[in-house]
Order: C-alpha cells, then structure tokens, then sequence
C-alpha cells in the first residue's frame, strides 16, 4: 500500500513523498532516560546462558546525518508518542529525540527548531531508500492526524478541548510479533518492568548498535525466541509471563505457513475476527488482542479496555454506567460506544484520550480539563504497584 506509492518519488526525496501521501490520505472522507547496561539487559542478576549472544554488526560512526522528513509537529510529536505505552522499545536519547529499530534499521528521530521532524539512519548507508520505506509504514504517515483530529473535535467537545494540547499523538504501525511479545510482557506490570522484559527479549536478536549509551536491537526472529526455555525467562524475572511467551513461540511456529505470515494475514480479516484468532493465543485475552490489533494489523478501531479507558468511557460516553464495576460482558459495551462517537479510527482517539490520563502529560493541560475525581481534594494515596497496559 504504501510502498506502492512511495517507489516513484522516494529516490529523490522523503518530503516529496510524504507530501504526495498525505493528499491521498484522507481518512474516512525533561531529560533523557538514563541507559541501560552496556549488556543485554536482566530483570535479575543471573545473566541468561551464554548461548543465546548476540550476533554483531558494524558499530555506529560518531557523526549522524540527520535528514528532514517534511512531517510537522502536529502530524507526529515524539513525547506523545513513543513514551505512552504504545511500544516499549523506543528510547529517549537527547531533548526532543528517540531512538529504536524499524525492521533491521537503527532510527533516532528529533523535532528541529521549527517543530519538523528529522531522521538519522545510524546502519543504513547502504539501503537507505530501503529504511526510508520501513520508517514511513512505521509511521503510519498514509493517515492524516490534521484531519482526523479536526473530525473527532467536531463530534466530541471533549476532545476539541484536549486536542490543542496534545496534538501529534500518532499511533504507529509496529511489526506484528514485536507488538505481541511486548504486550503479553504487559500484562499486569509496570511501565518500567515491561521496558527491562521487552530490553531483554530484543538483546537476544541482532546487535545494531549504540547511541547513547543504549545497546539496540533487531528484534529476535521466531526461530531465536524458540532458543529460550521458560526457565530462563523465570529466572530473568519474566514470572509467570514466562510460559505465555514459550508457549506463544510455540503456537505461532506451528502455524501452517509460519508464525509470521500469520499474524500478518490478520490485517485483512475484520476486527472481531482477528481479536478471536490472537486470544487463542496463550496469555493474550481481550485486551492484549486489542493493543495488538490497533498497534500493529491496521484495525483503527481497536479500543484496548483497562480501567482508565473505562473510567474516560463512564465519565464522557457512557455516564449511565458510572459506578458500576468493568466486567467482560461491559468491555464490548464501551468498545462499541467508542466507535459510535468516533467512527472507523476510534482507535486514535481513545489513545490520545488516554494519554490525557497519563500523569505524565497533565502539565501539559490546563487543570479545568482534568477529571472531576481529579480536582476534588482528597488524601494522599499509596502509588499503586502496577499500571494496566493499554
């Protein structure tokens, strides 16, 4: 799709490109993280077995050239995409810069002093054009942020209110079983655990490179992950998450054709029928297939329910149900009112009303518009030991 598209113009140049994506686009009509180790990382002091080192390539040369991608602030602000729960591979390595893998390339991107966004392809001198096209899928720049934020704010006075403050929330198109192994790392952690799960897993691919102090990644392909016994996750810290990953690896290796071929087929089924084919697999329950699918197969739609999502759904779309505690039979309940206010990308705008949660980003809003439980005074509470995954 946008490969296709992209072949004619992408030689000469990547703003060309992007400006030629967006016309036929329209849809529907603080400092940085502080590093890692220099070695793979461990959730525990016991390093995993010395089978599993990693591959190497070409170290990183120490002056990057950094290309102008013609995409503007408000189509794509780093800070409200990368560090909100989307993808945990991505990591702040200066002010207004990331960096993280697309595919088999090492990518740190940053806003310029107009707001712009720029790119710098550490390892990959010799495909560029190549990356470009992986890093624009990634991106997910065939879809207008402009227009579908001017579409949700004219049916959605919450959102037009949130929208000025938040814009350039994108949500991004990550490689299927990349976007599953994190998420099943997700389920009932916290923001930083996931990180050092998803940081080990990926330190069993292929070695890229290092900015910044962080070691990258390709991350690991089906046959390498299969190298890992659930016995090394436990011991890496992975708990009980351990035997859903094996277990995982296993099911998806067995798919006929692969594992991989698989999970990409279900960008062309509808939703409901890729959400039943991702829950058959173990530890992925509606929620986790939800995150996948708007994450990374193209179902716009997706409404990943946790209880902040249910509580921006009871306070702002379906009040009557407010009180009422969530149960399955209620998470389809709040998808559907989801897609009845926003329509075929309600996806998006569930993410970015979620990122107005995100304790985060609240000083990025004015106090008026957070939540009324949020205004009223109320005692100091305990910091709860886990956040949901979205």
């Amino acid at each position: 799709m946008i490969i296709s598209i992209l072949k004619g113009s992408l030689m000469q140049s990547l703003p060309k490109s992007f400006s030629i994506m967006k016309k036929r686009s329209r849809p529907i009509s603080s400092s940085p993280s502080t590093p890692p180790p220099s070695s793979p990382a461990t959730l525990k002091s016991k390093p995993i077995s010395n089978s599993f080192k990693n591959p190497q390539r070409t170290l990183l040369t120490s002056s990057p050239k950094w290309v102008p991608l013609n995409i503007s602030k408000s189509e794509l602000f780093l800070p409200l995409t990368f560090p909100t729960g989307q993808t945990f591979r991505w990591k702040q390595t200066g002010p207004l810069e990331f960096t993280g893998v697309v595919g088999s390339h090492l990518v740190s991107l940053k806003h310029l002093d107009n707001g712009d966004i720029a790119a710098c392809f550490h390892n990959s001198k010799d495909d560029l054009f190549d990356a470009k096209l992986v890093l624009v899928d990634f991106l997910n720049v065939g879809i207008c942020l402009s227009d579908l934020w001017k579409e949700f704010s004219g049916s959605d006075s919450r959102f037009a209110q949130l929208a000025p403050y938040l814009g350039g929330a994108r949500v991004v198109r990550q490689d299927p079983l990349e976007c599953l192994v994190q998420f099943i790392c997700s389920s009932n952690n916290n923001i930083k655990r996931i990180t050092q799960m998803v940081d080990f897993v990926s330190g069993l691919g292929v070695y890229l490179g290092t900015v910044e102090g962080f070691r990258f990644y390709e991350f690991p392909t089906l046959d390498r992950l299969s190298d890992v016994s659930e016995e090394e996750l436990r011991v890496a810290g992975f708990g009980y998450r351990a035997k859903y990953i094996t277990r995982t690896v296993d099911a998806l290796r067995a798919k006929p054709g692969g594992g991989v071929k698989w999970l990409s087929s279900l960008r062309d089924l509808d939703l409901q029928m890729a959400i039943d084919a991702l829950t058959t697999l173990p530890g992925v329950g509606p929620k986790v297939a939800a995150c996948v699918a708007l994450f990374s197969l193209d179902q716009h739609h997706a409404i990943p329910v946790d209880t902040h999502v249910w509580q921006i759904a009871t306070t702002h779309l379906i009040p009557e149900l407010a009180g009422t505690r969530l149960t399955p039979k209620l998470y389809g309940r709040v998808a559907e009112a989801f897609v009845c206010k926003y329509g075929k990308y309600a996806g998006w705008a569930q993410t970015l009303l979620f990122i107005a949660e995100l304790p985060s980003q609240k000083a990025l809003l004015p106090s008026i518009l957070w939540t009324t439980a949020e205004k009223k005074p109320s005692k100091p509470k305990k910091a709860k030991k886990y956040v949901e995954d979205i």
